[in-house]
């Protein structure tokens, strides 16, 4: 038996579920849904945002409803129309095998005479948002007086977002007698006042702790000066080839303003904000679920409702203005059991507000440590040779050009075409990395591998071998000792990276070790060791080494590559025009001037200080205001360290 059909679920329900791909159910399912297919029940669950909560009412609800009549006999209210449509998508898949469904999402922004028409035919299930679903009733456009259940989705948002008047209108619509559910990803009292004044005895149903954050999500802090933050932004894109990340800006203005210079810059970028257009906002998602785009930089507001599959990366470009968004926004990213990684820059001034975070979502942050130029560089370059052991060729294609491609390249060993090849896309990451300045503020902690003071009798060495080379700190220990002779006590610690390590050893073993790795291989690679500085004496700092040697020296050049104009001098440190392997990138969605969308939405982005305690309510000593613009955090000239074209 399906483990659907298990709990309660009718046969044409479990069949769409299972064509579907769902194997079990999650926890806030396995929970709600039996209590739920009674109906008779009224429920508040609450459960992070990625735990199936869309299934979870769902799923009983369309099982309930009776859709051989075509009365309004569901609304499902929540606060954004990207959260509407996603709901009435899920809800028509699981209704794909009932005849006569009808699921309806109203929204502002488009046409409400569509909507009143799809309502005419006889919408058994209404899915809408506060303002429209308001303003259809007082057109008459719609009838709720035969609503048997009412659901509220994302409720926290939607008294944030201040449409309490509008969900007492609404809720008043509807008769006494119907079961009203209620989800949320956190619950504050102005939810728990919710289910007093439209529930009767409601059943409390918890998936985790509440208002606590997502297992499956590491919560990391970088700690940067305020100029700084639009550069460490890009930092972390360059160090994380493989990106997909939703990026959060607090205004709507600083939203379209980040994803322009991410355009300028050469990042697959875009805004997602409550001054674009229904049609543009659609387009923008529409790249964006099919990857085009490599970051979405979204208010909170906008960006409710997306469920995309695969976000690597939530980013926080500000901390939200109520603490319990970040729940929110962090759960964007490690959905349906998947792990998720949620940044936040940061300046030295909201440390106190990572900890107030971290007493809300009972997880605790990483302290990160921005990756240096050298280690985006790294990053940028495996990136390119795996993605060169994976291309798929051509045969067929490319085999009429191969006899004058050996020809051009015969005087060339194997090892030249290879260092070649790599460079035509690497020098571009190199040259614009020289003298790329550490952009991590100094906290008192310093950078382990630049500015850490070594342990008297330690010697800290640095080796060019590492993960890729299919080494751990074990394997790296033995393969050290058996080269060098040094007994392995003699090494007291190893830290592994990608394609280089740092081992400490205890000083008189460092010379010797130096000395018999001068002209030692691992699978065919050249090892190289050099000291990275020693207690009492030495370097104290640790130098940093480029791919290319010297990186005091300036870049420039043209860059050129596969795929045509991508628009505009891409001049970065060391200037130079970029171009790229993908076609023309210019940004997409149109005219930014139309307006349109939610009534209330406009209004929905600015700070929740009015309405409910913020960040400045719960700690004192920090400011509740953005830098000066002297300190360039809400300046809107950010620095145009243009970078090479993304596509390593």
């Amino acid at each position: 038996m399906n483990k659907f059909e298990a709990l309660g679920l009718n046969d044409a329900i479990v069949r769409a579920v299972t064509e579907l791909g769902f194997e079990a159910p999650t926890p806030i399912q396995e929970k709600t849904i039996p209590a739920l297919l009674t109906g008779n029940t009224d429920l508040v669950a609450l459960a992070q945002t990625g735990t199936g909560k869309t299934a979870a009412f769902g799923l009983p609800l369309t099982s309930l409803v009776d859709f051989t009549s075509r009365d309004t006999q569901a609304v499902i209210i929540c606060p954004t129309r990207e959260l509407c449509m996603q709901i009435t998508r899920d809800l028509q898949s699981y209704t794909k095998y009932i005849k006569d469904a009808n699921i309806v999402a109203i929204y502002g922004g488009a046409s409400i005479d569509t909507q009143s028409r799809e309502i005419k035919r006889g919408a058994q299930i209404v899915v809408a948002t506060p303002g429209r679903l308001n303003d259809m009733i007082d057109r008459r456009r719609v009838n709720l007086s035969n609503v048997r259940f009412a659901v509220l989705d994302e409720a926290d948002e939607m008294l944030n977002m201040g449409f309490k008047e509008d969900l007492d209108t609404i809720l008043s619509q509807t008769p006494e007698e119907k079961n009203t559910w209620l989800f949320s990803a956190t619950m504050p009292d102005e939810v728990l006042r919710i289910s007093k004044n439209y529930m009767t005895n409601p059943v409390e149903i918890t998936a985790g702790t509440k208002n606590s954050g997502n297992d499956n999500i590491e919560h990391i802090y970088y700690c940067v000066h305020a100029r700084d933050k639009y550069a460490a932004l890009k930092r972390i894109a360059d160090s994380n080839p493989d990106i997909f990340a939703i990026v959060f800006c607090r205004t709507r203005m600083e939203t379209q303003e980040i994803a322009d210079s991410l355009i300028k810059d050469g990042y697959g970028a875009d805004a997602l904000h409550g001054d674009l257009s229904q049609a543009q906002r659609d387009h923008v998602m529409k790249r964006y679920r099919s990857r085009s785009l490599q970051m979405l930089v979204a208010t909170d507001v906008a960006a409710r409702g997306i469920d995309v599959d695969n976000v690597t990366h939530v980013i926080n470009y500000n901390l939200p203005d109520e603490i319990e968004n970040y729940t929110h926004r962090s759960g964007r990213t490690a959905r349906a059991g998947k792990l998720g990684i949620s940044i936040a820059i940061i300046n030295m001034k909201e440390v106190g507000k990572i900890r107030i975070i971290e007493r809300i979502i009972k997880k605790k942050f990483i302290a990160g440590v921005l990756p240096t130029g050298f280690e985006a560089c790294e990053k940028q370059l495996f990136s390119l040779v795996k993605k060169i052991h994976n291309v798929e060729v051509q045969e067929s294609a490319i085999e009429q050009y191969m006899p004058k491609i050996y020809d051009e390249l015969k005087d060339l060993s194997k090892e030249d075409i290879i260092k070649r090849f790599v460079s035509t896309e690497f020098n571009r990451f190199l040259n614009y990395y020289k003298n790329a300045p550490d952009l991590n503020a100094k906290t008192g902690a310093g950078r382990e591998e630049r500015q850490s003071f070594s342990t008297p009798g330690i010697t800290k060495l640095f080796i060019n071998i590492g993960e890729m080379d299919k080494l751990d700190a074990s394997s790296m220990k033995e393969y050290i000792a058996e080269v060098s002779g040094v007994d392995m006590n003699m090494i007291t610690n190893i830290d592994v990276k990608s394609s280089f390590s740092f081992i400490e050893v205890k000083t008189e073993a460092a010379e010797i070790i130096q000395g018999t790795f001068k002209n030692a291989r691992y699978n065919d690679r050249n090892v190289r060791i050099e000291s990275r500085g020693a207690a009492g004496g030495g370097e104290g700092r640790s130098r940093e080494r480029s791919f290319g040697g010297n990186r005091g020296g300036s870049g420039g050049g043209e860059r050129r590559s596969f795929g045509g104009d991508r628009g505009g001098n891409r001049g970065g440190y060391g200037g130079g025009e970029r171009r790229s392997f993908g076609g023309d990138r210019r940004s997409s969605g149109g005219d930014r001037s139309e307006r349109g969308g939610e009534r209330r939405e406009r209004s929905s982005e600015r700070s929740f200080s009015e309405r409910k305690p913020s960040f400045s309510d719960r700690e004192r000593s920090s400011s509740s205001r953005s830098e000066s613009p002297a300190g360039g955090e809400r300046k809107s000239n950010f620095s145009r360290e243009k970078r090479p074209r993304k596509q390593f």
